[in-house]
């Protein structure tokens, strides 16, 4: 390790207070760093374009991903920010350098088509677990709850007089969260019909709180709501890959898609941040794209 990296580190943990994993980190990201310049026979503060832009395919090329290689970039222009308070170097070539982009994945969603048929054929199921299934489907796609929200409900949660849930959602942040009519009549019909079926395999003694139970009578978990719908798809003989974050996703694409603004959006799922929100954005503009592809002549033509 060399003088200004040891300084560097040192700052980072009685300056900054880092935690030991994370200099640990970074000693790894600059070591790794240096031993490229020293194979190559180049000095610290002589880099350029050229250079580094050498250096990053040489990461590449040797599997690091794209998000790995800009964590590393990171480390380095702090490095050499370092270096530039410390007068070490005139100057920091990696001050307006960028890393490749990272694929964004664009959350999966049902499309109205596929939500409408899952509805339906899950409607008309009549086995025991039925009522549950509708009742959960209808409420997580007409209010974008996670999967954590859901399996923690309980019936003081719920205001079906105003169609509302009452929520606690990341950091405990509170938020209100509207439900429509079907999806009222379906939770309340799950409850006064098909929540006491379940309570009844019930072996342990007490009765649990939450307001959706497993075909055990037990409180879910996140898991239990996997399962749940995984078995729902099977039973209404759909190929969908349902999971709770594409129900989430496909509420707040249709919502979007249907001029909703994206601050409300971010409300409504809770979300700390617009930016977390404004994936969903991403996601209609491939709708667009695709019913573009399909309708317009030319373009049809074009992909031919």
């Amino acid at each position: 390790m060399n003088k200004p990296e040891a300084e560097f580190l040192e700052a980072l943990r009685f300056e900054k207070g880092y935690s030991l994993k994370t200099l640990e980190a970074y000693q790894r990201d600059l070591d790794a760093f240096f031993a490229f310049l020293l194979e190559k026979d180049w000095l610290f503060d002589q880099l350029d374009k050229q250079k580094i832009r050498e250096y990053l395919s040489f990461e590449l090329d040797r599997g690091y991903s794209a998000r790995s290689l800009g964590r590393r970039l990171s480390a380095i222009r702090s490095f050499y920010n370092f270096c530039l308070d410390r007068e070490y170097l005139e100057r920091n070539p990696f001050a307006n350098s960028k890393g490749p982009r990272t694929a964004v994945n664009y959350p999966d969603v049902l499309s109205p088509g596929d939500t409408k048929k899952l509805l339906e054929l899950n409607n008309e199921r009549n086995d025991e677990l039925a009522l549950r299934d509708q009742a959960l489907l209808l409420l997580m796609t007409s209010s974008g709850l996670r999967a954590s929200e859901v399996v923690s409900l309980r019936y003081q949660n719920f205001d079906f007089n105003n169609r509302s849930v009452r929520l606690f959602g990341k950091g405990e942040k509170e938020r209100i969260v509207p439900f429509d009519k079907e999806t009222k009549t379906a939770l309340l019909t799950y409850w006064t019909k098909g929540r006491d079926k379940l309570l009844n395999k019930r072996k342990k003694p007490g009765k649990p709180l939450s307001f959706f139970l497993s075909n055990r009578g037990e409180e879910l978990t996140t898991r239990g709501l996997e399962f749940i719908l995984k078995r729902l798809e099977e039973k209404c003989g759909l190929s969908l890959n349902l999971h709770p974050h594409e129900l989430r996703h496909t509420f707040a694409t249709r919502l979007l898609d249907a001029g909703a603004d994206l601050r409300l959006i971010q409300e409504l799922l809770g979300h700390a941040s617009l930016n977390t929100t404004q994936v969903y954005t991403h996601v209609s503009r491939e709708a667009l794209k695709e019913e573009y592809r399909e309708y317009f002549p030319r373009q049809k033509e074009s992909d031919e």
